[in-house]
């Protein structure tokens, strides 16, 4: 399956509602809650789940108030820090993002890293940089399966071709994850898809 929309999805937090089986919105938690609030206005007695599409997992809001409350409770950008004293300057190159920090390495990792282009900071980033990127496509996209599977767990557990979806899920055989939910409901398959990043 490919990663690339994954670290998207991931990377660009987003919430979905859905009424029964049909999706509501996909927004940012504030406009999810906005529009959940004015769904139950108009249905009562509507079941509304709300999922969290970077985890799968089901969350419930607080929608007691007014719009003007509940925009604020969930839409509202988070308030900044108050700006900490400068920290004297020490080693490193503070203007690049550089921080020096301690590590500690047996003598003989410190003779590699010494006789390494660049040295051992050089190296070092170098090896960081490599690591990241071999376990940074697996990582997202063993994200995107679980974000899958927690939605489909619980909006789709009864569903026919249920659980040969989710092997096909974990395998990344996106022919046959798309093949068993061909007879879900359109927006279940959809988010589902989705989630999976496939």
């Amino acid at each position: 399956m490919p990663h690339q929309k994954a670290a998207t999805m991931i990377d660009t937090p987003s919430w979905t509602a859905f009424t029964g089986t049909d999706r509501l919105i996909t927004a940012p938690l504030g406009e999810v809650a906005l529009a959940v609030k004015r769904a139950l206005a108009a249905r009562p007695d509507a079941t509304i789940l709300i999922y969290d599409d970077r985890t799968g997992r089901a969350i419930d809001l607080d929608l007691r108030g007014a719009e003007a409350e509940i925009s604020t409770r969930y839409g509202a950008p988070p308030v900044a820090p108050p700006a900490a004293e400068p920290e004297p300057r020490g080693r490193g190159r503070p203007r690049l993002g550089v921080v020096a920090r301690e590590v500690t390495l047996l003598p003989r990792h410190w003779d590699w890293l010494s006789a390494q282009q660049g040295g051992a900071s050089v190296a070092l980033r170098r090896l960081v940089e490599e690591a990241r990127g071999k376990g940074g496509d697996r990582q997202r996209r063993r994200a995107a399966q679980d974000a899958a599977y927690h939605f489909m767990s619980s909006m789709a557990g009864d569903l026919p071709g249920f659980e040969e979806a989710i092997r096909a899920l974990y395998a990344a055989d996106r022919a046959t994850f798309a093949a068993r939910m061909e007879s879900w409901p359109p927006d279940i398959r959809a988010h589902a898809m989705k989630l999976a990043d496939v």
